[in-house]
């Protein structure tokens, strides 16, 4: 489900009220795309908004798929029925170019079911998880062309109970905080390292 824009509102207004007719083409497109997939969860009409050779790279676990015979596979298997009840796209930032949207957003979700497309192979945990998320997306010829997709992996981990914030530098729920306050503290694994090393 993609919620309203509650973040930073007024500049989300008015970059969306600025945009050339082309631009507002590629939002337009890209949340017809969203809407599909998140929304009304039907594969056929997300890949609608897709050229024949479209592909998906979720970088950080390498999942997705190239061209429609694959994409088809990824999200009618993976990608739309894994999508928890109670996932949230909060958007954070937009820019949109000619021919490329990148879009920044607040994740949230409960891993309430298997979700392989961004954590393979793990059952569920039942945790909560926010994490940030970027989407760069080309187009070409009116459509989709390509998804670069790119999250916290260890922050997802963290949360999810999988990975050890204490013995790594690693963080969980705060990074995706700090996304959206820029006025939480910055360099608390710097700090971290440097008390340990005093001990």
């Amino acid at each position: 489900m993609v919620t309203e824009r509650t973040i930073d509102e007024q500049a989300s207004l008015q970059a969306t009220t600025d945009l050339t007719p082309a631009q507002k083409f590629l939002q337009e497109l890209w949340e017809e795309h969203l809407r599909h997939e998140f929304g009304t969860h039907s594969t056929e009409d997300t890949l609608a908004t897709m050229v024949e050779d479209a592909y998906v790279n979720d970088i950080p676990v390498m999942t997705g798929g190239v061209g429609k015979p694959a994409l088809r596979e990824f999200y009618s298997k993976y990608g739309i029925p894994q999508i928890p009840k109670d996932m949230e796209l909060t958007p954070i930032s937009r820019t949109i170019g000619t021919d490329r949207l990148v879009d920044e957003m607040l994740v949230k979700f409960t891993h309430t079911i298997r979700m392989d497309w961004m954590v393979p192979g793990i059952a569920p945990t039942l945790k909560r998880v926010e994490v940030a998320l970027v989407a760069i997306v080309q187009f070409r010829d009116g459509k989709l062309a390509h998804e670069h997709i790119y999250w916290d992996q260890a922050s997802v981990l963290v949360q999810l109970g999988l990975l050890d914030p204490e013995t790594l530098p690693v963080v969980g729920v705060d990074s995706a905080r700090k996304a959206i306050d820029p006025n939480l503290p910055s360099n608390t694994l710097i700090d971290r390292a440097y008390n340990y090393n005093q001990v």
